[in-house]
C-alpha cells in the first residue's frame, strides 16, 4: 500500500467527519503531502481544539465502520448538477477549470461524494492510525483575493511505532523552531507591521553569525578561483525582458518607473555577472570564468507562503556564475558537486538527495540544448557515483538543473545547492569566445549556489543544532564571569587577551549571582562561560564550564586559549 493514498484517503475521511458535524461547511481540496495530508474548509466559525478531538472521534467511527470507496465516473455536464446541488462552490469552480469532458468521484458511505482523481485505499478501515495536528488560515488556491479557508493538517502511518516517532520528531521540531529561537537569541526579527512582511532585520549577533559564514565562503570561492563581482540592486526592465525573466516570472518581480523609465528590483544576479561578462572580447584561453556574488534580490511571494527565514520577499544567495567551453561543462558540474560537499560537511550536514529536474512546460531555447543540458548534468551525477531522483517538469525555464537538499539533525529535508545548465541565456545575451580558429563562438552558463539562500540556509543551520552553533560560528564564543569585583580587573584582561586572538568574548560585570549569570549563558547558548576569582587571577587561569558538560576544570588561560583555537581552526561541529 502506498502511504500517499492512505494519506489521500485519510483526507476524504476527515472531509467526511466535518461534514457530518457540520454540514453547512463547503469543501475545497484535500491532498496528501509530505509527512501527512490536510484539507481546506470554508466553515463559519473557526475550529477549536476542542472541534479537532471531535472531528478525530468522528473519523475512528467512520474508520470502524470499513466503509468502501466507490469510484465513479460522470460527464461534466452531470458532475455541475450534483456538486450544484450539495452547494459544494468550490467543487463547482474546479469542475469548470477542467479540460476534460468525463469527471470522477469517490462515495464513502451512504452520505459523502467528494470530486476526485483517485486512487483511493479499498475501505476506510484500511486506516490504522492517523493523528489531527493543526489549524491554519489558507486563501483558496493561494490567492489573497481570495475567500480565507480553514486548513487542518493531519498524518497517518501504517503503524503506530511510525507515529509515536513522528510525533516525537514533531515536538522536538517545535523546540528547535528559528522563528522562536532566532528572534530569543537576538539573531533576528521581522517586523511585519512597520516595515512589511518577508523582510528580514538581522540584531548585531545575526548579522555576526551571517558575516562568519559569508567570510568563509569568499574564502573558499576565491581558492577555487572564482572572482568576486558585485551588481546593482535595480536594473532597467529591458534587461530582464532580454532575459526571459519579464515574460516568464514578472509575477514574481516588482517593478516601478524612474524617469519614466521602468526599473526591477533584481529576482536574480545572473543578468549582472552576463553583463560584466560582455564588458571584454573573451577568449577561449580566459574559460571558465567564475563570477561570484552574495547577491540580494527580491521576489513578490505571496503572503501565505511567508515563513521565518525559509520564506521571504529578500534574501542573499551565494550566487556564482560559470561561462565555460563545452568541453569544460562536466568537469565544471563535478567541480561544484564536490563544492556543496565539501561545504556541507564543514557545517556539519553529512546526509543529502539530490534530485534532477528537467525541462518545465514553460521554457525558452532549442530542445536539442534542453537535451545536452540535462544529459550533462545527469552523466556528471553518474560519474560521481551519485543516486538521484528525477523531478519531472521542474528546471528553470531556461534550463534543467540538479538541486541538492540537506538533511538536518530531524532527517528533514532543506532545499540548498544547484547547479542549472543553460544554453538559452548566452544565445540570448549574443554571448562569444574568440576560439581557436578565430571565431566567435557561444559559451555554455553554468548558474548555482552552495548553501542557497543565507536566509534559509541560517533557518535550517539554527533549527539543525537547535541554537547551540559549533564555537566556529557561535556570535559570542566565551563569556568572562568575575566572581566579585575583586576579580573584574583580571576578568578585563582574560577578555582582552581572548579579543587579541580573534575570540569573539563578553564579560558579565551585572550585579547577578554566579548562579543566574551561568544560567544567562546557558539560555544564550554560549559555548564557554570562564568563572574568574581571586584564585584565577593569582594563578592565571580560568574556570572553565563548557555548554552541555558543565564544569571542566580549572586550566591555564593559555592552555583554554589553545584549546579553543584548535577546536576554531578545526571547525568541529
Amino acid at each position: 500500500m502506498e502511504i500517499d493514498i492512505l494519506r489521500h484517503s485519510c483526507a476524504h475521511v476527515l472531509a467526511k467527519a466535518v461534514k457530518e458535524l457540520w454540514p453547512k461547511t463547503k469543501l475545497a481540496i484535500g491532498p496528501a503531502i509530505e509527512d501527512g495530508f490536510y484539507y481546506d474548509f470554508d466553515k463559519a466559525e473557526p475550529f477549536s481544539d476542542e472541534d479537532l478531538a471531535k472531528i478525530e472521534q468522528k473519523m475512528s467511527e467512520i474508520i470502524a465502520k470499513d466503509e468502501s470507496f466507490i469510484r465513479e465516473e460522470l460527464d461534466k455536464k452531470a458532475a455541475l448538477v450534483l456538486f450544484n446541488k450539495l452547494h459544494e462552490d468550490y467543487k463547482v469552480e474546479l469542475i469548470n477549470s477542467l479540460v476534460e469532458e468525463r469527471v470522477s468521484i469517490y462515495k464513502t458511505g451512504k452520505s459523502f461524494t467528494d470530486l476526485c482523481r483517485g486512487p483511493h485505499i479499498e475501505s476506510t478501515g484500511k486506516i490504522k492510525v492517523f493523528k489531527l495536528l493543526s489549524v491554519a488560515g489558507a486563501y483558496w488556491h493561494g490567492i489573497e483575493t481570495n475567500p480565507m479557508l480553514q486548513r487542518i493538517y493531519g498524518t497517518c502511518f501504517l503503524t503506530s511505532k511510525e507515529l509515536e516517532e513522528y510525533l516525537k520528531n514533531l515536538a522536538e521540531a517545535k523546540l528547535r523552531d528559528h522563528r522562536k529561537l532566532g528572534p530569543e537569541l537576538g539573531f533576528f526579527d521581522i517586523y511585519h507591521q512597520e516595515a512589511g512582511a518577508g523582510l528580514v532585520f538581522y540584531h548585531p549577533k545575526g548579522a555576526l553569525l551571517r558575516t562568519i559564514i559569508e567570510d568563509y565562503e569568499k574564502k573558499e570561492h576565491l581558492k577555487r578561483g572564482y572572482q568576486i563581482v558585485i551588481t546593482p540592486h535595480i536594473m532597467q526592465a529591458g534587461l530582464w525582458k532580454t532575459s526571459g525573466h519579464y515574460e516568464y516570472y514578472k509575477e514574481n518581480m516588482y517593478t516601478f518607473n524612474i524617469d519614466k523609465q521602468e526599473y526591477v528590483l533584481k529576482p536574480m544576479n545572473c543578468p549582472g555577472h552576463i553583463l560584466i561578462y560582455q564588458s571584454k572580447t573573451r577568449s577561449y584561453k580566459d574559460l571558465p570564468i567564475r563570477l561570484f556574488e552574495l547577491g540580494t534580490v527580491y521576489r513578490h511571494e505571496k503572503a501565505g507562503v511567508l515563513h521565518g527565514l525559509l520564506r521571504v520577499r529578500g534574501f542573499t544567495q551565494d550566487d556564482a556564475h560559470i561561462f565555460c567551453l563545452p568541453e569544460q561543462l562536466k568537469p565544471e558540474i563535478k567541480a561544484v558537486i564536490d563544492f556543496v560537499f565539501d561545504t556541507m560537511k564543514v557545517f556539519g550536514f553529512k546526509d543529502v538527495s539530490i534530485e534532477l529536474s528537467t525541462r518545465p512546460q514553460k521554457y525558452i531555447g532549442s530542445d536539442e540544448d534542453w537535451g545536452l543540458a540535462t544529459s550533462s548534468l545527469e552523466e556528471a551525477l553518474k560519474e560521481k557515483g551519485l543516486s538521484y531522483g528525477i523531478n519531472e517538469g521542474d528546471g528553470a525555464f531556461y534550463g534543467p538543473k540538479i538541486d541538492i537538499k540537506l538533511k538536518d539533525a530531524l532527517n528533514r529535508s532543506w532545499q540548498c545547492a544547484t547547479i542549472q545548465c543553460d544554453f538559452a541565456l548566452p544565445k540570448r545575451f549574443n554571448l562569444a569566445y574568440i576560439d581557436k580558429d578565430g571565431k566567435e563562438h557561444q559559451p555554455i552558463m553554468l548558474h548555482r549556489v552552495l548553501l542557497g539562500s543565507l536566509e534559509r540556509f541560517i533557518g535550517a543551520l539554527i533549527e539543525h543544532y537547535k541554537g547551540d552553533l559549533p564555537l566556529w560560528l557561535a556570535p559570542v564564543q566565551a563569556l568572562v564571569i568575575p566572581i566579585k569585583d575583586s576579580a573584574l580587573e583580571y576578568g578585563q584582561k582574560v577578555r582582552q587577551a581572548l579579543l587579541d586572538k580573534g575570540m569573539r568574548v563578553e564579560i558579565d560585570i551585572r550585579n547577578d549571582t554566579l548562579d543566574k549569570k551561568i544560567r544567562n549563558a546557558e539560555l544564550s547558548k554560549i559555548p564557554y562561560c570562564l568563572v574568574v576569582g581571586e584564585r584565577e587571577a593569582q594563578g592565571e587561569s580560568v574556570s572553565v564550564r563548557k555548554k552541555g558538560k558543565g564544569n571542566i576544570g580549572t586550566m591555564a588561560l593559555g592552555a583554554f586559549m589553545e584549546q579553543a583555537n584548535k577546536e576554531i581552526e578545526n571547525k568541529a561541529n
